[in-house]
């Protein structure tokens, strides 16, 4: 343990040499901008960046690309609140309550609280970073493809009540967005299948972030017009000090929901291949399950918000340990800063720990400053994403559209895949209007793939063996969690309808 701590410090020391923290302070505001900007992502942002960082030498190089992440996943929270869309997929939890919040004339309060609770998660998980680095990456490690799809399915039956207490809705819903996750080609035999119309185009398959967008920002725009006749009032927000302190106060609201995302974001993160965004749909669905007042979220809960940006910054410090410890990329961004590691000579995985001692914990310390310049710089700039919503709805309205476009097109490089953004769009307004949820058709879409790469390698090793499921400890503990899950909202219903009757 003392050997952790004075290696910490002098990692620190090393984050705070005057080209080290110029690279933080430039990481973390270009984070942020990358992150609000809808399409573009954490991923993108590293990968144009990346040859930049060739000027510098390699501690400072990783440290930047480090400190960028992390700001795109604050950055994410700014778009997802202030217009409804989400800048990437990490933030679209975020939407569910962010935007209510802002429309309700809580923007200031919202924003706050992404900003602590990404802090608060982003804090928690560079401590276990630090403390069980390799432990935790060993454990990691014993999560097989049975592991992950019972787990992808314990994520399902978080949400089953998203729905409330129309469990057949969220079902549809959630099959709706298995059944446009497998468009494409299937991943065993490599046959084309659901390729509508014979058209080619949908042969590359439809992209989650066409669809996160099309639904959250087409779609919310549409019912958003519609449900108001055009005739919109943004609640005006007045940023002062004592607003601001008084935010803080809030706090209490949604610390447990924060707690709940910095420990299962950064476990989900450590998981090759899962990544923020699930951790970031998971840590929503659990906490709205757990919560005292259910009913309230995608109406304005302050802890809808809280739990999935602390459960993506978590899960963004967590990826990169098995990157660092094992070699192995924990999500699509880390895998492009493995290959950055790789050209500037580096080896990562266990001897990386032994033979860049000053490397690695370089980087460890920068995550501790680059989490704390972050935070300080979302809260200030607080009042300038404000005036975004001081605009006219107006006005608002075709910028929202035009940044739908862009960020569709500018990631894809597809006209085609703008027509579909905008054929979602319509399809999301339809199910908002007929009371269908749509946030588990967006869990669907990203975990869809997951679950079912997942359960064809478990079936494949077992030769169709269904109980290799229930003969792993860890995917039997998940599927156990699962049903009791699903079972809840059944059994709570019958529970009021049986004290009901009594009553009468």
């Amino acid at each position: 343990m003392d050997i952790i701590f004075t290696s910490l410090g002098a990692g620190l020391l090393q984050a705070f040499e005057p080209l080290n923290l110029f690279m933080i302070f430039a990481g973390c505001l270009a984070g942020l901008f990358v992150g609000c900007m809808p399409g573009l992502g954490s991923v993108n942002g590293v990968a144009i960046l990346l040859p930049i960082t060739f000027l510098v030498p390699p501690t400072a190089a990783i440290i930047f690309l480090a400190a960028l992440y992390y700001g795109a996943m604050y950055g994410g929270a700014i778009s997802s609140i202030t217009l409804g869309i989400p800048g990437a997929s990490t933030a679209v939890a975020t939407v569910f309550d962010g935007r209510p919040m802002a429309q309700q004339g809580k923007a200031d309060k919202a924003l706050m609280a992404a900003a602590v609770a990404s802090f608060i998660g982003g804090t928690v998980s560079v401590i276990l970073f630090t403390l069980f680095a390799p432990p935790l990456a060993a454990f990691a490690l014993k999560f097989g493809p049975q592991e992950e799809f019972a787990l992808m399915v314990l994520a399902f039956a978080t949400f089953i009540g998203l729905g409330g207490d129309d469990i057949p809705k969220t079902i549809f819903s959630i099959l709706l967005g298995l059944v446009l996750a497998a468009v494409g080609f299937d991943i065993i035999s490599g046959q084309p299948r659901l390729i509508f119309f014979d058209m080619v185009e949908f042969q590359r398959g439809i992209g989650f972030l066409v669809l996160a967008i099309g639904i959250y920002g087409i779609g919310e725009m549409l019912w958003t017009l519609e449900s108001t006749n055009g005739q919109i009032a943004m609640h005006k927000v007045k940023v002062t000090w004592a607003r601001i302190k008084a935010n803080f106060g809030d706090i209490k609201y949604y610390i447990n929901s924060t707690w709940l995302g910095s420990f299962l974001g950064f476990f989900v993160g450590t998981l090759p291949a899962a990544g923020a965004t699930p951790a970031s749909l998971m840590s929503y669905g659990l906490s709205k399950t757990f919560s005292k007042d259910p009913d309230s979220y995608g109406k304005g809960n302050i802890a809808g918000v809280a739990a999935p940006e602390a459960a993506n910054n978590a899960a963004s410090t967590g990826s990169m340990l098995p990157m660092i410890t094992l070699g192995i990329p924990g999500s699509p961004t880390t895998a492009i800063l493995l290959g950055g590691m790789v050209i500037w000579g580096l080896r990562p995985g266990p001897l990386l720990f032994t033979e860049s001692p000053d490397f690695v914990w370089g980087l460890i310390g920068s995550m501790y400053v680059a989490n704390f310049v972050t935070v300080l710089l979302n809260i200030a700039m607080i009042p300038l994403f404000i005036r975004v919503l001081a605009m006219p709805f107006s006005i608002l309205t075709p910028i929202i559209f035009v940044l739908c476009v862009l960020g569709v097109y500018a990631t894809t490089d597809r006209m085609f895949d703008t027509w579909i953004m905008l054929l979602i769009g319509v399809v999301g307004y339809l199910m908002r209007k007929l009371n269908y949820p749509v946030a588990p058709a967006v869990l669907a879409i990203v975990l869809g793939p997951l679950a079912e790469r997942s359960m064809r390698q478990s079936l494949i090793g077992s030769q169709g063996d269904v109980m290799t499921f229930f003969e792993r400890p860890i995917s039997l503990t998940c599927l156990i969690l699962a049903f009791a899950l699903m079972s809840y909202p059944l059994v709570l219903k019958y529970m009021r309808k049986r004290k009901a009757g009594a009553g009468t």
